[in-house]
């Protein structure tokens, strides 16, 4: 890619972190991004539909780099205490720009968007998921529930949590492994 189209989309993306650390998505505007980037509002469009398509492609690229720092993603199917710890440690180090990207209105969009990335990492290993209704609402049950009970406790003991929700997401899996 050219250097001056990097030094462009980096300088749009520093722009739009640095308005997104301070107001809600649907507050900032492509000419105050722009001014910021020192960029004019036709250069921005060259690169992005508007606001929410930049948003879109920063949280789709957060989202990958979790899900490619993830060592071994499988492991919550097959080692839940020891995959769920993984995937914390790995969002745990993103989580300021997670805070960033994804707060107010698209804090929905990361646990859904992990929860599809996670899945499709899940069904590359284990193919057999992919057609399985209990199978898929025990992944959803496993990724939202652990998510969200996580957000909600992690201000506590978060190792303990942690441990916690790997035991809850074990216990889980066994009982479907078991045919409970």
């Amino acid at each position: 890619m050219d250097m001056r189209v990097q030094r462009t989309r980096k300088s749009i993306v520093n722009a739009f972190i640095e308005l997104r650390a301070k107001k809600p998505l649907e507050k900032i505007t492509v000419r105050e991004l722009s001014e910021l980037a020192f960029i004019n509002k036709a250069t921005f469009y060259q690169h992005y539909r508007d606001i929410y398509d930049l948003s879109e492609q920063l949280e789709s690229e957060a989202i990958e780099n979790v899900l490619t720092s993830m060592p071994h993603p499988e492991w919550l199917i097959s080692n839940p205490s020891v995959g769920f710890r993984e995937l914390t440690e790995v969002i745990i180090s993103q989580s300021g720009l997670f805070s960033i990207l994804f707060s107010d209105s698209r804090r929905t969009n990361l646990i859904n968007k992990l929860e599809q990335g996670l899945r499709n990492l899940i069904y590359e290993k284990y193919p057999a998921y992919k057609n399985d209704l209990a199978k898929n609402v025990m992944m959803t049950f496993l990724i939202q529930g652990s998510f969200n009970a996580f957000t909600r406790h992690s201000y506590e003991d978060r190792e303990e949590v942690i441990e916690i929700l790997g035991r809850i997401n074990e216990c889980l899996i066994n009982s479907f492994e078991d045919g409970v």
